[in-house]
Protein backbone atom coordinates (compact mmCIF):
# COMPACT_ATOMS: atom_id res chain seq x y z
CA UNK A 1 0.00 0.00 0.00
CA UNK A 2 1.29 3.51 -0.75
CA UNK A 3 2.01 5.91 1.71
CA UNK A 4 -0.98 8.55 -0.14
CA UNK A 5 -3.59 5.68 0.54
CA UNK A 6 -2.35 4.78 4.06
CA UNK A 7 -3.28 8.67 5.01
CA UNK A 8 -6.38 8.48 3.14
CA UNK A 9 -7.50 5.56 5.18
CA UNK A 10 -6.15 6.96 8.61
CA UNK A 11 -8.03 10.61 7.94
CA UNK A 12 -10.81 8.27 7.13
CA UNK A 13 -10.83 6.23 10.21
CA UNK A 14 -10.33 9.51 12.04
CA UNK A 15 -13.38 10.83 10.06
CA UNK A 16 -15.20 7.30 11.31
CA UNK A 17 -14.55 8.06 14.93
CA UNK A 18 -15.28 11.93 15.40
CA UNK A 19 -17.81 12.36 17.99
CA UNK A 20 -21.54 13.01 16.43
CA UNK A 21 -22.68 16.86 16.59
CA UNK A 22 -24.63 17.26 19.72
CA UNK A 23 -27.75 19.83 20.31
CA UNK A 24 -27.78 22.37 22.17
CA UNK A 25 -30.26 22.70 24.47
CA UNK A 26 -31.98 26.12 25.10
CA UNK A 27 -34.60 27.37 26.60
CA UNK A 28 -36.06 28.50 30.21
CA UNK A 29 -36.84 26.42 33.04
CA UNK A 30 -38.14 27.23 36.10
CA UNK A 31 -36.96 25.69 39.16
CA UNK A 32 -38.65 25.26 42.72
CA UNK A 33 -35.30 25.75 44.67
CA UNK A 34 -34.89 23.55 47.58
CA UNK A 35 -33.26 24.59 50.87
CA UNK A 36 -29.96 24.35 51.79
CA UNK A 37 -28.74 24.37 48.39
CA UNK A 38 -26.55 27.38 46.63
CA UNK A 39 -28.13 28.85 43.54
CA UNK A 40 -25.07 27.85 40.97
CA UNK A 41 -25.20 24.30 42.75
CA UNK A 42 -28.83 23.94 41.09
CA UNK A 43 -27.97 25.31 38.17
CA UNK A 44 -24.77 22.87 37.89
CA UNK A 45 -27.51 19.54 38.89
CA UNK A 46 -30.01 21.14 36.00
CA UNK A 47 -26.72 21.39 33.31
CA UNK A 48 -26.55 17.58 34.68
CA UNK A 49 -29.92 16.89 34.18
CA UNK A 50 -30.59 18.29 30.62
CA UNK A 51 -26.65 16.49 29.44
CA UNK A 52 -26.85 13.38 27.52
CA UNK A 53 -24.92 11.71 24.42
CA UNK A 54 -26.54 13.57 22.16
CA UNK A 55 -27.34 17.08 24.04
CA UNK A 56 -24.86 19.88 25.07
CA UNK A 57 -26.56 21.59 28.25
CA UNK A 58 -23.01 22.85 29.07
CA UNK A 59 -23.97 26.82 28.74
CA UNK A 60 -26.47 27.93 31.54
CA UNK A 61 -27.23 30.57 34.43
CA UNK A 62 -29.90 31.65 36.18
CA UNK A 63 -31.68 35.17 36.34
CA UNK A 64 -31.03 35.88 40.43
CA UNK A 65 -29.15 34.65 43.49
CA UNK A 66 -31.59 32.79 46.05
CA UNK A 67 -29.64 32.41 49.52
CA UNK A 68 -28.94 28.83 50.29
CA UNK A 69 -31.74 29.28 52.89
CA UNK A 70 -33.91 30.38 50.38
CA UNK A 71 -36.39 28.47 48.52
CA UNK A 72 -38.93 29.33 45.58
CA UNK A 73 -38.79 30.50 41.95
CA UNK A 74 -35.21 30.48 39.77
CA UNK A 75 -35.43 30.63 36.61
CA UNK A 76 -32.49 29.12 35.11
CA UNK A 77 -31.83 29.58 30.91
CA UNK A 78 -29.99 27.23 28.92
CA UNK A 79 -28.14 27.73 25.65
CA UNK A 80 -29.41 30.17 23.25
CA UNK A 81 -32.01 31.45 26.38
CA UNK A 82 -28.73 33.04 28.19
CA UNK A 83 -28.35 35.75 25.74
CA UNK A 84 -31.74 37.39 27.21
CA UNK A 85 -31.06 36.50 30.88
CA UNK A 86 -30.47 39.93 32.13
CA UNK A 87 -34.41 41.20 31.57
CA UNK A 88 -35.23 38.55 34.12
CA UNK A 89 -31.97 40.01 36.75
CA UNK A 90 -34.18 43.60 36.19
CA UNK A 91 -37.35 42.53 36.75
CA UNK A 92 -39.45 43.15 39.93
CA UNK A 93 -39.19 40.14 42.35
CA UNK A 94 -42.20 38.82 44.93
CA UNK A 95 -41.10 37.22 48.14
CA UNK A 96 -42.85 35.46 51.62
CA UNK A 97 -40.61 35.70 54.40
CA UNK A 98 -40.95 34.67 58.14
CA UNK A 99 -39.19 37.45 60.54
CA UNK A 100 -38.53 36.52 63.91
CA UNK A 101 -37.94 39.25 66.11
CA UNK A 102 -35.96 39.44 69.39
CA UNK A 103 -32.62 38.51 68.09
CA UNK A 104 -30.42 39.58 65.38
CA UNK A 105 -27.71 37.45 63.22
CA UNK A 106 -24.78 38.22 61.66
CA UNK A 107 -25.91 37.05 58.21
CA UNK A 108 -29.37 38.63 58.65
CA UNK A 109 -30.62 34.95 58.21
CA UNK A 110 -31.32 32.14 60.41
CA UNK A 111 -27.83 30.78 58.86
CA UNK A 112 -25.89 33.01 61.07
CA UNK A 113 -25.24 32.96 64.57
CA UNK A 114 -26.62 35.54 66.99
CA UNK A 115 -25.03 38.34 67.73
CA UNK A 116 -27.62 40.72 69.51
CA UNK A 117 -30.86 40.41 71.31
CA UNK A 118 -33.59 42.78 72.19
CA UNK A 119 -37.25 42.51 74.14
CA UNK A 120 -40.55 41.84 71.91
CA UNK A 121 -42.82 44.77 72.19
CA UNK A 122 -46.72 43.94 71.83
CA UNK A 123 -48.09 45.02 68.37
CA UNK A 124 -50.66 44.85 66.43
CA UNK A 125 -52.26 44.36 62.84
CA UNK A 126 -53.15 48.26 62.92
CA UNK A 127 -49.27 49.00 64.13
CA UNK A 128 -47.85 46.25 61.56
CA UNK A 129 -50.13 48.09 58.72
CA UNK A 130 -48.67 51.23 59.93
CA UNK A 131 -45.30 49.95 59.83
CA UNK A 132 -45.53 48.90 56.32
CA UNK A 133 -46.62 51.82 55.20
CA UNK A 134 -43.35 53.33 55.80
CA UNK A 135 -41.85 50.97 53.94
CA UNK A 136 -43.93 51.39 50.65
CA UNK A 137 -42.37 53.01 47.63
CA UNK A 138 -38.93 54.56 47.11
CA UNK A 139 -36.24 54.55 49.51
CA UNK A 140 -32.50 53.53 50.10
CA UNK A 141 -30.94 50.54 51.11
CA UNK A 142 -27.43 49.83 52.01
CA UNK A 143 -26.34 46.30 51.43
CA UNK A 144 -25.47 43.82 54.15
CA UNK A 145 -21.66 42.30 54.53
CA UNK A 146 -22.94 38.66 54.09
CA UNK A 147 -23.79 39.55 50.09
CA UNK A 148 -22.02 38.81 46.60
CA UNK A 149 -21.32 42.14 45.53
CA UNK A 150 -17.71 42.82 45.23
CA UNK A 151 -15.07 45.28 46.91
CA UNK A 152 -11.67 45.42 45.16
CA UNK A 153 -12.49 41.97 43.18
CA UNK A 154 -13.52 40.23 46.58
CA UNK A 155 -16.65 39.26 47.77
CA UNK A 156 -18.20 40.91 51.10
CA UNK A 157 -18.97 37.91 52.45
CA UNK A 158 -15.69 36.94 52.15
CA UNK A 159 -14.46 40.15 54.33
CA UNK A 160 -17.37 39.36 56.67
CA UNK A 161 -16.12 35.89 57.58
CA UNK A 162 -12.41 37.30 58.09
CA UNK A 163 -14.57 40.16 60.38
CA UNK A 164 -13.72 43.05 58.09
CA UNK A 165 -16.38 45.71 57.89
CA UNK A 166 -16.37 47.20 54.57
CA UNK A 167 -18.41 50.88 53.78
CA UNK A 168 -21.66 50.35 51.86
CA UNK A 169 -22.96 52.86 49.73
CA UNK A 170 -26.65 53.16 49.63
CA UNK A 171 -28.80 51.51 46.63
CA UNK A 172 -32.13 52.82 45.41
CA UNK A 173 -34.60 50.47 45.43
CA UNK A 174 -38.61 50.46 45.51
CA UNK A 175 -41.47 48.22 47.31
CA UNK A 176 -43.83 48.29 45.02
CA UNK A 177 -46.32 46.16 47.58
CA UNK A 178 -45.69 45.06 51.16
CA UNK A 179 -47.83 43.35 54.11
CA UNK A 180 -47.25 42.53 57.37
CA UNK A 181 -49.30 39.88 59.28
CA UNK A 182 -48.71 38.90 62.57
CA UNK A 183 -47.91 34.85 63.05
CA UNK A 184 -47.77 34.97 67.01
CA UNK A 185 -46.47 37.62 69.26
CA UNK A 186 -42.35 36.55 68.36
CA UNK A 187 -42.79 36.10 64.58
CA UNK A 188 -44.13 38.17 61.58
CA UNK A 189 -45.20 37.17 57.89
CA UNK A 190 -43.52 39.39 55.37
CA UNK A 191 -44.88 39.46 51.71
CA UNK A 192 -43.11 41.91 49.44
CA UNK A 193 -42.94 42.72 45.71
CA UNK A 194 -39.93 44.82 45.36
CA UNK A 195 -37.19 45.83 42.76
CA UNK A 196 -34.04 44.79 41.71
CA UNK A 197 -31.17 44.85 44.09
CA UNK A 198 -33.68 44.40 47.51
CA UNK A 199 -32.49 42.61 50.59
CA UNK A 200 -35.45 41.21 52.16
CA UNK A 201 -33.11 40.16 55.14
CA UNK A 202 -32.09 44.04 55.75
CA UNK A 203 -36.04 44.98 54.73
CA UNK A 204 -36.89 42.02 57.84
CA UNK A 205 -34.16 43.95 59.89
CA UNK A 206 -35.52 47.66 59.57
CA UNK A 207 -38.64 46.58 59.82
CA UNK A 208 -37.70 44.88 63.19
CA UNK A 209 -35.89 48.33 64.18
CA UNK A 210 -39.21 50.10 63.61
CA UNK A 211 -40.61 48.38 66.01
CA UNK A 212 -38.16 48.87 68.80
CA UNK A 213 -37.08 45.30 68.43
CA UNK A 214 -33.83 43.08 66.36
CA UNK A 215 -35.04 40.59 63.99
CA UNK A 216 -33.83 38.40 61.91
CA UNK A 217 -35.21 36.15 58.84
CA UNK A 218 -35.94 32.39 59.40
CA UNK A 219 -37.46 31.94 56.40
CA UNK A 220 -37.68 33.32 52.47
CA UNK A 221 -39.72 31.99 49.38
CA UNK A 222 -39.50 33.79 46.53
CA UNK A 223 -43.19 33.67 45.05
CA UNK A 224 -42.34 35.58 41.32
CA UNK A 225 -39.82 37.24 38.81
CA UNK A 226 -41.33 38.98 36.71
CA UNK A 227 -44.22 37.39 34.82
CA UNK A 228 -42.76 33.64 36.14
CA UNK A 229 -44.59 32.71 39.27
CA UNK A 230 -43.87 29.69 41.66
CA UNK A 231 -47.30 27.46 40.43
CA UNK A 232 -44.97 27.10 37.26
CA UNK A 233 -41.91 25.67 38.87
CA UNK A 234 -40.90 22.39 39.20
CA UNK A 235 -39.14 20.70 42.03
CA UNK A 236 -36.06 20.04 41.50
CA UNK A 237 -36.28 16.35 42.64
CA UNK A 238 -39.43 16.45 40.39
CA UNK A 239 -37.46 17.21 37.45
CA UNK A 240 -34.59 14.33 37.96
CA UNK A 241 -37.34 11.45 38.40
CA UNK A 242 -38.41 12.47 35.30
CA UNK A 243 -36.85 10.81 31.93
CA UNK A 244 -34.90 13.05 29.52
CA UNK A 245 -37.77 13.30 26.93
CA UNK A 246 -40.43 14.84 29.35
CA UNK A 247 -38.02 17.12 31.12
CA UNK A 248 -37.62 18.64 27.95
CA UNK A 249 -41.32 19.44 27.49
CA UNK A 250 -40.83 21.52 30.55
CA UNK A 251 -38.28 24.00 28.70
CA UNK A 252 -39.92 27.27 27.92
CA UNK A 253 -38.66 29.21 24.55
CA UNK A 254 -34.85 30.74 24.57
CA UNK A 255 -37.52 34.20 24.53
CA UNK A 256 -39.08 33.23 28.02
CA UNK A 257 -37.09 35.84 29.42
CA UNK A 258 -37.90 38.87 27.01
CA UNK A 259 -40.50 40.84 28.00
CA UNK A 260 -40.87 43.10 24.93
CA UNK A 261 -44.36 42.78 23.04
CA UNK A 262 -43.19 44.45 19.69
CA UNK A 263 -41.99 42.17 17.04
CA UNK A 264 -40.90 42.44 13.09
CA UNK A 265 -40.95 39.94 10.88
CA UNK A 266 -37.99 39.82 8.43
CA UNK A 267 -37.37 37.98 5.08
CA UNK A 268 -35.10 35.36 4.37
CA UNK A 269 -32.51 38.00 2.70
CA UNK A 270 -32.77 39.98 5.91
CA UNK A 271 -32.34 37.44 8.40
CA UNK A 272 -29.03 36.71 6.35
CA UNK A 273 -27.84 39.96 6.68
CA UNK A 274 -28.61 40.74 10.36
CA UNK A 275 -26.75 37.34 11.22
CA UNK A 276 -24.02 39.23 9.43
CA UNK A 277 -24.57 41.69 11.75
CA UNK A 278 -25.55 44.26 8.82
CA UNK A 279 -27.76 46.92 9.74
CA UNK A 280 -31.29 47.23 7.50
CA UNK A 281 -33.29 49.38 6.47
CA UNK A 282 -36.79 48.25 7.75
CA UNK A 283 -38.82 51.88 7.21
CA UNK A 284 -41.57 50.38 4.82
CA UNK A 285 -42.25 47.90 7.07
CA UNK A 286 -42.76 49.65 10.31
CA UNK A 287 -46.60 50.09 10.75
CA UNK A 288 -48.93 52.02 12.97
CA UNK A 289 -48.81 50.07 15.48
CA UNK A 290 -44.82 49.34 15.51
CA UNK A 291 -44.30 53.21 15.42
CA UNK A 292 -46.78 53.75 18.05
CA UNK A 293 -44.62 51.55 20.03
CA UNK A 294 -41.57 53.24 19.23
CA UNK A 295 -42.85 56.70 20.34
CA UNK A 296 -44.03 54.80 23.48
CA UNK A 297 -40.81 53.44 24.54
CA UNK A 298 -38.88 56.37 23.85
CA UNK A 299 -41.19 58.36 25.86
CA UNK A 300 -41.08 55.73 28.94
CA UNK A 301 -37.55 55.75 28.82
CA UNK A 302 -37.20 59.97 28.33
CA UNK A 303 -38.95 59.93 31.73
CA UNK A 304 -36.83 57.79 33.31
CA UNK A 305 -33.66 59.56 32.12
CA UNK A 306 -35.20 63.17 32.82
CA UNK A 307 -32.31 63.43 35.99
CA UNK A 308 -29.71 63.26 32.71
CA UNK A 309 -28.49 66.14 31.54
CA UNK A 310 -27.30 65.65 27.80
CA UNK A 311 -26.48 68.74 26.10
CA UNK A 312 -26.81 66.57 22.90
CA UNK A 313 -30.22 64.74 23.05
CA UNK A 314 -30.25 62.96 19.80
CA UNK A 315 -33.45 63.85 17.24
CA UNK A 316 -36.41 61.65 17.89
CA UNK A 317 -36.41 59.66 14.66
CA UNK A 318 -32.90 58.82 15.01
CA UNK A 319 -33.72 57.28 19.25
CA UNK A 320 -33.47 53.70 18.91
CA UNK A 321 -35.90 50.72 20.73
CA UNK A 322 -35.41 47.13 21.49
CA UNK A 323 -37.97 45.32 19.46
CA UNK A 324 -37.94 40.98 18.55
CA UNK A 325 -36.93 39.82 15.40
CA UNK A 326 -38.68 37.14 13.41
CA UNK A 327 -37.72 35.01 10.68
CA UNK A 328 -40.79 33.90 7.76
CA UNK A 329 -41.67 31.11 9.97
CA UNK A 330 -42.69 32.54 12.63
CA UNK A 331 -39.59 32.04 14.37
CA UNK A 332 -37.57 34.12 17.07
CA UNK A 333 -34.24 34.80 16.01
CA UNK A 334 -33.30 37.67 18.29
CA UNK A 335 -33.29 41.44 18.48
CA UNK A 336 -32.73 44.04 17.53
CA UNK A 337 -32.66 48.44 17.66
CA UNK A 338 -35.17 49.59 15.58
CA UNK A 339 -35.95 53.59 15.16
CA UNK A 340 -38.66 55.50 13.43
CA UNK A 341 -36.35 56.66 10.33
CA UNK A 342 -36.35 52.52 9.84
CA UNK A 343 -32.93 51.64 10.59
CA UNK A 344 -32.86 48.44 12.78
CA UNK A 345 -29.97 47.25 13.75
CA UNK A 346 -29.18 43.51 15.07
CA UNK A 347 -28.30 43.09 19.06
CA UNK A 348 -28.61 39.77 20.15
CA UNK A 349 -29.37 37.08 17.52
CA UNK A 350 -29.26 33.21 18.43
CA UNK A 351 -28.48 30.06 16.42
CA UNK A 352 -31.37 28.19 15.42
Amino acid sequence: MSIVSTKASTQADKNANKTPTKTKVSGVILVDKPQGMTSQQVVSKVKYLFKSPNHDSKKAGHTGTLDPMATGLLPICLGEATKFSHYQLDADKSYQATILLGSQTDTGDADGKIVAQAVIPTFDEVLLNKVAQQFLGAQQQIPPMYSALKKDGKKLYEYARAGIEIERAPRDIVLKAIDLKAIDDKQIQLTVTCSKGTYVRVLAEDIAKTLHTLGHLTALRRLQVGDFKIDEAIALADLEALALAIRQTHLLPVDACVNIDAELTLSTEQCERVQMGQRLNVFEQLTDDLQSYIKMTIDQQSCIDDSKNDTEEPLLHEIAVDICLINDKGQFIGLGAVSLNGRLQPKKLIQL
